[in-house]
């Protein structure tokens, strides 16, 4: 018996997928970035929160979010970003 493989596999289709998820995991750590911020009672201004929420680079968001828990203030979140996104 044959298997059927219900599933659309082309590299194209993997490619816009795998974006996909990447782009749903920038999403998640930007809100447990800002979630972190404010239940720590570090205000940023909506300019720093559409910073974070824009951006895309799981690297640089992986090193925000080990911040989150040690800045005291908004600008050290941001310290050695070098191009400001």
């Amino acid at each position: 018996m044959t298997t059927i493989n219900y599933f659309f596999r082309h590299e194209v289709a993997e490619k816009v997928r795998e974006e996909g998820r990447d782009e749903a995991r920038a999403e998640e750590q930007a809100k447990v970035i800002l979630r972190t911020l404010d239940w720590r009672g570090i205000e940023l201004s909506e300019a720093d929160r559409e910073r974070v929420r824009s951006c895309g680079d799981l690297d640089r968001l992986a090193v925000r979010l080990d911040r989150c828990y040690e800045v005291t203030d908004a600008a050290g979140l941001f310290d050695g970003d070098g191009d400001g996104a």
